[in-house]
């Protein structure tokens, strides 16, 4: 959010979807969309290429692991299949065990605006021995992202967008989406005619072509966070084409603009309950003694009053929406909490922040979570009076953080957005497809549990649904019980039960690095998703 140091790009969109860098030690993290019917003549993807995607050595940037990458020319617009092209940039890691191989596994880590690249060259820490065995981890960086043609915009009108995120009047409103506006129409200067085709739709059409330049008849697929909106419309629109698929912390492509806010708001609410609650039972937490809940009450109301002020050279004055996007940020992954604590504490004692980097204003960066997000949900609002009303009636439903600073700067980051809506909110009709693994946390506050529920119930009989009883975003790395079921299930088909629970796992110890409970796999997704990318999500 919003701090004396340039803020970190972050998801906008009709609202932005970031968490940036916020009240020191805090801060970091998501979000998702959905996709289009087939039009009546579809080009097959094989046609489009001219023969087997061209693999070479590549090298991660750790310069640790054996790697391939490649590129496939993919059009810039799908309803011109013969017209301009792009290249997609892919990397590979082969599976470890090549006579029992079964496949390859695409991944996604979501965002919008998470490097598949990056993912798989994270894989070998990041999943399973059983996972890396038996299939070749192949991800790609979606279009506009990273490798793959970004899309760029102008850091100092990013940032004047950041500053008009949270209207308060109807004159601020009528210059945020000015502001978004000349934003949006900026991203596409830079970037080129790529930056109105960024929908999910579009995404799942390049995903097929890359399944036809692997050679694979059907693909396994495993997608975090908005990686579940490609997954989900890529079942969609070719069920015949998966083998095995699973949605870990689904996205909810049918919402409105006011069932999406509801959501992200309990989200953020009840995750900071329970974080509250575990400080209240864990002693060495820093607020033990305190109610956590009071405490934060206390903070946003001083930095409501302008006299939340955090020291430093120079001192910072500390927003409520930074506090907001704080307490979003730090519920992403539970092995954060013991430091969340402190920095809550040594907020409201006044201790000293940590030093910021600095970042220059005035260039471009890449930025393409709007370009998806805002082509993905219609979220017009007509006024600043009905976003006013909505901003009371959160309040009511969350008395603590007040409402969700990822559903608001979404829907607020696309007010006027100037690309069309390509991908508009519709329920998925999925049929066709063998039994999808679908996983949300009971407690997520980026992808709250009722979407990947509401998901399932679109998707029917196909979905089987597994609910992980704790908090954070990313399962397969939260939890040793849903990482079993993930990985059972990707390679041997054989799915958990309908309705399975796995137990909540809740942190003991500070920890340096961010190691799952999952058999000491590491937990990528702050590094592809949090504070330093492009925004947060999922």
């Amino acid at each position: 959010m919003p701090s004396n140091t340039p803020p970190v790009p972050r998801v906008k969109r009709r609202g932005r979807l970031a968490v940036g860098a916020l009240v020191t030690a805090l801060f970091g993290q998501l979000m998702t969309g959905t996709a289009v019917a087939a039009p009546a003549a579809e080009v097959k993807a094989e046609t489009l290429l001219a023969g087997r995607i061209a693999w070479a050595p590549c090298e991660s940037p750790s310069g640790e692991g054996t790697f391939e990458c490649a590129t496939v020319k993919v059009p810039v617009d799908w309803k011109r299949p013969n017209g301009a092209r792009f290249d997609l940039a892919l990397a590979r890691h082969r599976a470890t065990d090549p006579a029992r191989r079964i496949g390859s596994l695409l991944v996604n880590p979501g965002g919008p605006g998470g490097s598949g690249v990056d993912f798989t060259f994270m894989a070998p820490d990041s999943f399973s021995p059983e996972l890396l065995e038996r299939f070749d981890i192949v991800g790609f960086d979606p279009r506009g992202v990273a490798r793959s043609n970004p899309v760029v915009c102008d850091e100092d009108r990013v940032n004047t967008q950041n500053a008009l995120l949270y209207p308060d009047s109807a004159s601020s409103f009528a210059a945020l989406r000015k502001a978004n506006r000349a934003l949006g129409e900026n991203c596409r200067d830079l970037t080129g005619p790529l930056a109105d085709h960024m929908d999910t739709g579009s995404v799942v059409r390049d995903m097929d072509a890359i399944r036809a330049g692997l050679g694979e008849r059907r693909i396994t697929y495993y997608g975090v966070s908005y990686g579940t909106a490609i997954g989900q419309q890529y079942a969609e629109r070719y069920p015949h084409r998966v083998r095995a698929m699973t949605l870990d912390s689904n996205m909810d492509h049918s919402l409105g603009a006011w069932g999406f806010q509801k959501t992200e708001t309990i989200g953020v609410e009840e995750s900071y309950g329970q974080f509250a609650d575990w400080c209240a039972r864990t002693p060495s937490c820093a607020l033990h003694d305190r109610d956590a809940r009071a405490v934060f009450d206390t903070l946003y109301k001083r930095a409501e009053a302008g006299e939340l002020v955090e020291p430093g050279d120079p001192p910072r004055t500390v927003t409520p929406e930074d506090l907001q996007s704080a307490a979003l940020s730090n519920m992403y992954d539970p092995a954060g909490w013991f430091g969340f604590a402190q920095a809550l504490a040594d907020l409201e004692a006044g201790v000293p922040a940590a030093a910021r980097s600095v970042r220059k204003y005035g260039e471009p960066t890449e930025y393409p979570f709007n370009s998806v997000m805002c082509q993905d949900y219609d979220f017009g609002v007509s006024s600043y009076r009905t976003l006013a009303r909505f901003q009371r009636e959160l309040g009511r439903l969350a008395p603590v953080t007040r409402f969700s600073t990822l559903g608001w700067t979404v829907q607020n980051g696309c007010q006027d957005w100037p690309s069309e809506v390509n991908n508009p909110q519709r329920r998925l009709q999925v049929d066709g497809t063998p039994p999808i693994l679908m996983t949300n946390s009971r407690y997520d506050p980026a992808t709250p549990h009722s979407w990947g529920s509401n998901a399932a119930k679109q998707i029917g009989r196909e979905a089987v649904f597994l609910t992980y009883d704790g908090v954070g975003h990313g399962d397969y790395w939260l939890s040793p019980c849903a990482r079993d079921a993930i990985d059972t299930y990707l390679v041997t088909l054989k799915t958990p039960r309908k309705g399975t629970h796995c137990p909540a796992v809740w942190p003991t110890g500070p920890s340096a690095q961010r190691q799952s409970p999952s058999g000491g796999l590491v937990n990528p997704l702050p590094e592809l998703l949090g504070t330093g990318t492009y925004g947060r999500a999922g």
